[in-house]
């Protein structure tokens, strides 16, 4: 691939690059702040009678956080369906502008609990790429996958296709990639993300890597919150991005017709996490039975969401203004699992799996050991998004402490607790390997050797740079 001017950027040139994505990003941020939460409690939470006395609680009064995209499901089931109630809970739902947001409005209190990108919480330990050093837990996944690469139609229209109509061909994507982005002018080379640091930012990377492609030195990866990405991708500011749903849907042709889904995130890894539940240690520490009480809430939402039965309704729920504001053709595809990838050949692209989304139960293909279930957290993935920090050179290595600090940061040890008194049972290891399969590149992942592990890839770098958008 060509080098030409790809090592002579300058924030200036950046800037100048994509100087109308600041001004589309002020105009989307005004419709997307904590106002539009919900405040009226539905008639069935309301009829939900308390298993626990508020009055038990350190502090039943707590203020959680929410992202406006899929994601936010179970907090969305949680508060209709009187799940918070039920745990004695009163809790007022915040609306969060982005994953930045959501993230730092936990770490300087305004939260108590918020949803958190994976990687948030290990590299708040690490102080990746600059990360604020803070002492951020989380003892449950909230879900995985339900996020996608989209690119846009001129991608299409130079030959790249899903990935899924490559069949597994690296080789020939790698060349449709290459050929592409060699005839680009380098400040177009710009792909976006939710949060630096965060597993989407390691997906486009871990890809292009997959693919023969130096990221650092071919492309810049701008920061940009969910639900400005289709307008910014519209304007020119950049040739793809990753997001969680309904963004990638919202893209493809029938809908605003300016990209389509190359790959959901589970083609790349399958069984990834996505978001945790995060929470200050202090939090933890100052208000256990508390933090009990939010856990089983939040579990218990995971598995109304896991239900097929109840995706339909779930969907529809998301599409309250309050949620995702979006249609419910637009919000459903990922719930229900009835994926459409898009595309401007009229072909239809609909791959339909339930696990296009997981809330709890796991298909069988990912459970691998007795009594696995999504919101149960591996520190061994954790280890995982140590070994690709490492590997973009923003930390300079993997920790000597990495699995000291993968047991602090996610808290196994209180989740096996929580959901025993629930019924619930957990695989009794925090670590297993991740299988060859489940990988887009079929490198398997041996938490035992991050540093061998981090060693086998080709390409790596010591400093890659991240402009920020937000």
């Amino acid at each position: 691939m060509s080098h030409n001017n790809t090592n002579n950027w300058t924030r200036r040139d950046f800037i100048t690059g994509v100087g109308a994505t600041a001004f589309a990003t002020g105009l989307s941020s005004c419709a997307i702040n904590a106002n539009r939460a919900p405040k009226e409690l539905s008639k069935a939470a309301l009829a939900t009678e308390p298993v626990v006395d508020p009055k038990t609680l350190e502090k039943p009064n707590i203020t959680v956080g929410y992202v406006p995209v899929n994601d936010c499901a179970p907090f969305a089931i949680a508060w209709e369906k009187g799940f918070f109630r039920k745990y004695g809970l009163n809790v007022t739902l915040s609306r969060e502008a982005s994953w930045g947001t959501s993230r730092d409005g936990i770490i300087f209190g305004r939260l108590d609990a918020s949803p958190v990108v994976s990687g948030a919480v290990t590299n708040a330990r690490t102080g990746a790429e600059g990360a604020r050093h803070a002492p951020l837990c989380a003892a449950m996944t909230i879900h995985r996958h339900g996020n996608a690469m989209t690119m846009n139609k001129a991608m299409w229209e130079s030959g790249l296709r899903p990935w899924r109509d490559y069949n597994g061909n690296l080789e020939e994507f790698g060349r449709d990639f290459r050929n592409y982005f060699e005839k680009l002018p380098s400040e177009k080379r710009v792909w976006a993300v939710v949060l630096s640091s965060a597993i989407y930012e390691y997906f486009i990377r871990y890809l292009a890597a997959a693919a023969g492609v130096a990221p650092d030195k071919e492309f810049r990866i701008i920061i940009i919150p969910p639900p400005q990405m289709v307008v910014n991708m519209r304007i020119g500011a950049m040739q793809g991005y990753m997001v969680a749903e309904p963004w990638n849907s919202r893209a493809i042709s029938g809908n605003d017709g300016i990209g389509f889904t190359f790959a959901q995130g589970r083609e790349i890894w399958q069984g990834h996490p996505d978001r945790l539940l995060g929470v200050m240690e202090s939090f933890i520490k100052e208000n256990p039975k508390t933090y009990r009480s939010l856990v089983k809430a939040m579990i218990e939402a995971c598995r109304y969401c896991s239900d097929t039965k109840n995706r339909e309704e779930v969907a529809q729920i998301l599409t309250k203004k309050s949620f995702t504001g979006a249609k419910l053709k637009l919000t459903k595809p990922a719930i229900v699992g009835d994926y459409n990838y898009g595309g401007f050949d009229g072909q239809q692209r609909v791959w339909k799996a339930p696990e296009t989304t997981i809330f709890f139960d796991k298909p069988a293909n990912l459970v691998k050991a007795p009594n696995d279930h999504s919101t149960f957290l591996w520190q061994s993935q954790s280890i995982w998004l140590m070994t690709q920090s490492a590997r973009w050179g923003q930390i300079k290595e993997i920790p000597k402490n990495a699995q000291e600090l993968a047991r602090k940061a996610w808290r196994t040890d209180l989740y096996r607790e929580i959901a025993a008194e629930m019924g619930i049972e957990c695989p009794k290891e925090d670590y297993k390997v991740e299988q060859a399969e489940l990988f887009i590149d079929k490198k398997a992942f041996d938490p035992s050797d991050p540093v061998g592990y981090l060693k086998s890839f080709e390409i790596r770098a010591n400093s890659p740079k991240s402009f920020f958008m937000s």
